[in-house]
């Protein structure tokens, strides 16, 4: 993150926008959340407590991938734990409500802020989808 750690995850949020500014970013995360929290629960409703295991597993083994290769950038993960399975959750159901291209607008005004921050693969290049 910034020099400065955000002191709330009201300011954490916009960064954490950001950082997944790419389309096909949150859609791996949304696909990997998604599908780690269906095999989790079949597993659970089966007896089968070890198929909890998939969710972490599903969920950070497709969003991760995706920061590397996708948005070329590391994942928030590893310095706001909490705040990012939080951003995770409100980031997915912003999606899951057609609120997709208003995180591509959070994302665009963070980064006009913040240039130097704009490690993305081929960054200023119109690949984040949207207006």
């Amino acid at each position: 993150m910034d020099e400065q750690s955000p002191a709330s995850y009201d300011a954490f949020w916009p960064y954490y926008v950001a950082m997944h500014s790419r389309p096909a970013t949150r859609w791996a995360h949304l696909a990997g959340t998604l599908g780690g929290l269906a095999v989790a629960a079949y597993g659970l409703g089966r007896g089968r407590r070890r198929w909890a295991l998939a969710l972490p597993l599903l969920g950070y083994g497709t969003a991760w991938p995706a920061h590397f290769l996708i948005e070329g950038n590391n994942p928030a993960t590893f310095g706001h734990p909490l705040w990012s399975l939080r951003g995770d959750g409100e980031m997915i159901a912003m999606m899951l409500t057609g609120r997709d291209a208003e995180l591509s607008r959070i994302a665009r005004a963070w980064l006009a802020a913040h240039p130097e921050r704009d490690h993305r693969r081929g960054a200023g290049t119109a690949v984040d989808g949207g207006s």
